[in-house]
């Protein structure tokens, strides 16, 4: 902020609203253990180093791999999956990063749910040794991009539907169909596709199976989809498989049926319902130190009743959220979390946070709209967030089968 006013009227020109404030009301994070607290002001490093080139490449649409890499680096992406060749991450731990993560920017929030909570997820439950011995390393560690390839262009929500098609061709197998909005899907790393086998005779015909295929292999065309105004940092595409031929060896052996994927969801729900806190505190703390600076009517916003409440309406859904998230984590420690669980905390935090952004958004008046005061780019990312790893609808008939026990699924 300057306080030399080159013109009359122009005594501040920009506000600093970006900066971290710690926000924690009911001390929900104060007894975090060390080691977990570790891993999160690592995420905090991360997105301090590259915040400034995301600002830049999501105003450009532009997805800049080299910070995917780096996420990779400094060990971020391994999501508290369990294995052996992966470094150990508590569901909290985990939790912390997505949500710091996502605070900085949504599109490296979404880098980390593709990378870790989709392809190297994937990879480390249902992979053969041998797949594992080749990828998991390097997908860890950022030097090679994985994607998760399941929606298809005429099936989101209805995903179990999938019509993409695996058929055995002597010692390969044939892939043919489409997916879309698959995130890293044209980055020239590799992609999990999950394919309907369609081979009449055999005891696998018709079920759901996962395929690594490097995206080099032809006949797989990824195309980047245009026009977002949402996560525009990072790249989604829209791929075509024609007839991509890959070995016998390239199916994951322990997938076996659309639950398999459903397992993979179940999990990336609750980094979700963390990301939504991310994007939620940039949201309040933005709203928060622009009242304390912003001067109108010879006073701080602050000291305006009006806004005095907005903001305690914010603190109240951002305390919500992060209880939600700090419960998940505890129960998901503990082997007692339930997907429908997990469910609940993404359907409460994503739809709290969309109620966050658009109250900050309209707590900073015109100066909202700037991408460099932060909340009007994390409104936008909130609504891809809001929609991905089963939609709002979806997560509602999943809780309501849950408690009531009769499904209403068409």
């Amino acid at each position: 902020m300057s306080n030399d006013a080159l013109f009359p009227g122009e005594a501040v020109t920009s506000y600093d609203v970006t900066g971290r404030c710690g926000t924690d009301y009911y001390e929900v994070f104060s007894d975090i253990p060390a080691a977990d607290r570790a891993h999160w002001e690592r995420a905090q490093a991360y997105v301090d180093e590259v915040g400034p080139q995301m600002r830049d490449a999501w105003d450009r649409a532009e997805y800049p791999l080299a910070v995917a890499h780096r996420m990779g680096e400094m060990d971020l992406v391994v999501d508290g999956i369990v294995h052996p060749a992966l470094t150990r991450m508590s569901p909290l731990a985990a939790g912390l990063v997505n949500m710091e993560i996502s605070r900085g920017d949504g599109s490296l929030g979404t880098v980390l749910a593709v990378q870790g909570g989709l392809a190297l997820r994937t990879l480390a439950l249902f992979g053969s040794p041998a797949q594992q011995e080749r990828w998991l390393v390097p997908l860890a560690d950022g030097s090679v991009l994985g994607s998760f390839a399941l929606t298809e262009p005429d099936h989101g929500s209805d995903s179990v539907s999938l019509e993409t098609v695996a058929r055995r061709d002597g010692e390969e197998w044939v892939l043919r169909g489409a997916k879309k909005w698959i995130g890293n899907g044209a980055s020239g790393g590799i992609t999990f596709v999950w394919a309907r086998v369609d081979d009449e005779g055999a005891v696998e015909h018709g079920s759901v199976r996962c395929f690594l295929v490097e995206q080099e292999r032809p006949g797989y065309l990824g195309s980047v989809i245009t026009g977002k105004v949402s996560l525009r940092g990072i790249h989604q595409a829209h791929i075509r498989l024609d007839d991509v031929r890959v070995p016998l060896d390239a199916v994951l052996p322990g997938t076996r049926s659309f639950k398999d994927a459903s397992t993979v969801l179940y999990a990336t729900r609750s980094g979700v319902a963390w990301s939504a806190l991310g994007h939620a505190t940039a949201c309040y703390e933005a709203a928060l130190a622009y009242a304390k600076t912003r001067v109108q009517f010879g006073k701080p916003l602050a000291k305006f009743q009006m806004v005095q409440e907005r903001l305690t309406h914010m603190l109240e859904e951002l305390t919500a959220m992060q209880l939600y998230c700090r419960r998940m984590a505890d129960m998901d420690e503990a082997g007692t979390l339930r997907p429908t669980q997990a469910s609940l905390a993404k359907f409460h935090n994503t739809r709290a946070a969309r109620r966050v952004a658009s109250t900050a958004r309209d707590l900073l008046g015109g100066n909202g709209i700037l991408l460099e005061n932060g909340v009007m780019q994390h409104m936008a990312d909130i609504e891809a967030i809001h929609t991905y790893e089963g939609t709002e609808s979806v997560q509602a008939l999943l809780i309501g089968r849950d408690i009531t026990g009769m499904s209403a699924f068409a």
